[in-house]
């Protein structure tokens, strides 16, 4: 196995999947309507009428960020996963492995910021695990499993992508690397830019989620498939989603939202923020007919959003402006958090 398939941090590059993961999925079921694949955030099956999207992730807990911020962002990592597909988040099963040096104290407020977004989203929790471990540390602290429910006609997935749809995205690129650098280092963001400049970056991690966005996109049978923007950012997601669907993109880089905050940080810190990782950033394929109205939608929530691009026929390619997409394979977001805290 080369070096270039498993990068040193980071998600494992698609070409190990290929070669070792994807061919050893266990028995085959005809009961999975959506099984793992790139780009696509969710598993999918079918359980008598009704249909069940799936996702496992890490449970993520930043200290830094404080218990309560940081149980909110391991909560809308997992849950956003799910809501992609189309259908209501429901149920979630949590497994903590946490530290030994963690405190009751610490623990209670992490659980009660978990169930207060588990209410507000009508969500409940089903099954779990909780114990301290010697060897286990932060941030993961275990894992937990999302699952959504809802009918065939409420499910989005790539097979129900045409060419001629509709590009969108929300938030603009980098909004998981700006929001977790700017809490993690905030002493470097105020001397790159200043006080106010490392308060508005910080503001940015109330959007790492997608949770809000795909209930405002459900309510659009022309939204065809969604996707989080998540490591390898808005080029890595639109790279994959194309892949899943075995269909050509061609997006106009600069119809893509930047926030200035955004593209402040990526000058000030020297990376490509269409490359960073950007939980919070929902990449859609509308039907023709609703893009402009799910903008719009978008607008009256107070979410910036565009159209970007169109679905072209597969042979086409992968197109960014005049140039072909490559996936980008390393997110800088990694590289960023190392050098950020050897200069600390």
């Amino acid at each position: 196995m080369s070096r270039e398939e498993l990068p040193a941090l980071g998600k494992i590059h698609p070409a190990f999947f290929d070669r070792v993961i994807y061919p050893r999925l266990g028995r085959p079921d005809k009961n999975i309507v959506i099984g793992p694949r790139h780009g696509v955030d969710y598993g999918v099956l079918k359980v008598g009428q009704q249909y069940l999207s799936m996702s496992t992730d890490p449970f993520f807990i930043i200290p830094a960020f404080g218990f309560k911020k940081a149980a909110w962002f391991a909560f809308h990592i997992i849950c956003s996963d799910v809501a992609v597909s189309g259908l209501r988040p429901r149920y979630l099963t949590i497994d903590l492995n946490l530290p030994p040096e963690m405190t009751e104290e610490e623990m209670a407020e992490m659980w009660r910021s978990v169930h207060a977004e588990a209410v507000k989203y009508g969500i409940s929790i089903i099954t779990g695990h909780t114990a301290r471990y010697a060897g286990c540390n932060y941030p993961m602290v275990g894992g937990a499993t999302a699952i959504a429910v809802g009918t065939k006609r409420e499910l989005r997935g790539p097979h129900l992508v045409k060419p001629g749809d509709r590009i969108v995205v929300t938030k603009g690129p980098a909004i998981e690397t700006v929001g977790l650098l700017a809490v993690l280092f905030p002493d470097k963001f105020v001397q790159a830019g200043g006080q106010k400049f490392q308060q508005a970056a910080a503001a940015v991690f109330d959007q790492m989620s997608v949770m809000d966005d795909c209930a405002i996109a459900r309510q659009f049978p022309g939204v065809r498939v969604m996707h989080d923007a998540t490591e390898c950012g808005i080029w890595g997601g639109l790279y994959e989603m194309a892949r899943a669907g075995n269909y050509g993109i061609k997006v106009e880089p600069e119809l893509i939202p930047v926030q200035p905050v955004i593209q402040r940080t990526a000058e000030l810190f020297d990376f490509d923020p269409f490359c960073a990782i950007s939980e919070g950033t929902l990449l859609a394929v509308v039907a023709p007919r609703s893009a402009d109205q799910l903008v719009g939608a978008f607008k009256r929530a107070g979410i910036i959003s565009a159209v970007v691009g169109e679905v072209v026929p597969a042979k086409q390619g992968i197109k960014i402006g005049g140039r072909v997409l490559a996936h980008p394979k390393v997110d800088p977001y990694w590289e960023l958090v190392e050098r950020l805290a050897k200069a600390s």
